[in-house]
């Protein structure tokens, strides 16, 4: 009774998760890797070990942050992308609460879009801030970036160097990757 059981349960399983990567292609799981359904429809599985990005950006800025994270991601780095990581009933707020507090660094992605309007990008601001807070002065965590010329908060540039993604993005991505590779080695030997 129990195998036709586990057998219903895993066949219910591999259903959602078919459906779910069909519109998605691919599924990440916090801390662990990310599922894709090859092109044989077996599963896949890439654990990801890198250190873990938060990226906070206002929704109109959605495509650039998506950008941003597919290169973190080739770049060996985790990025937690709302879009990327909030399942279907998830409790989102709480999601990226605790996203928050667990990532190895922080960014937060300014334009006038979230410079200039009132939203949840200033709660997740405030949420940063209060866990960059909790890091040791010497450590990196977070690191404000433009998209476009905009004004940065003074509460985050009296404390904090932004970086810009503009004239040159690969550039200030090169930036970026370079700053956590260094901190993470850091923190190993420390």
């Amino acid at each position: 009774m129990k195998r036709s059981t586990n057998s219903k349960n895993s066949a219910a399983v591999e259903s959602i998760l078919r459906d779910y990567l069909s519109r998605r292609a691919v599924l990440h799981l916090d801390g662990l890797g990310a599922i894709r359904v090859r092109e044989t429809g077996e599963f896949e599985f890439e654990p990801e070990s890198g250190p873990s990005v938060f990226i906070g950006y206002a929704s109109e800025d959605v495509a650039l942050a998506k950008r941003l994270s597919r290169q973190l991601r080739a770049a060996g780095l985790r990025p937690w992308l709302d879009q990327e990581q909030l399942m279907p009933g998830q409790n989102w707020p709480r999601a990226i609460d605790r996203a928050i507090k667990d990532a190895d660094f922080a960014i937060q992605c300014f334009s006038a879009n979230s410079t200039t309007r009132r939203g949840y990008f200033h709660k997740e601001l405030r949420l940063v801030l209060d866990s960059a807070a909790r890091v040791p002065f010497e450590e990196v965590y977070l690191m404000p970036i433009r998209f476009e010329k905009c004004t940065v908060p003074e509460r985050v540039t009296s404390q904090y160097q932004y970086v810009d993604l503009f004239p040159n993005w690969s550039l200030g991505v090169e930036a970026l990757v370079d700053v956590i590779n260094k901190q993470q080695a850091q923190r190993h030997r420390g």
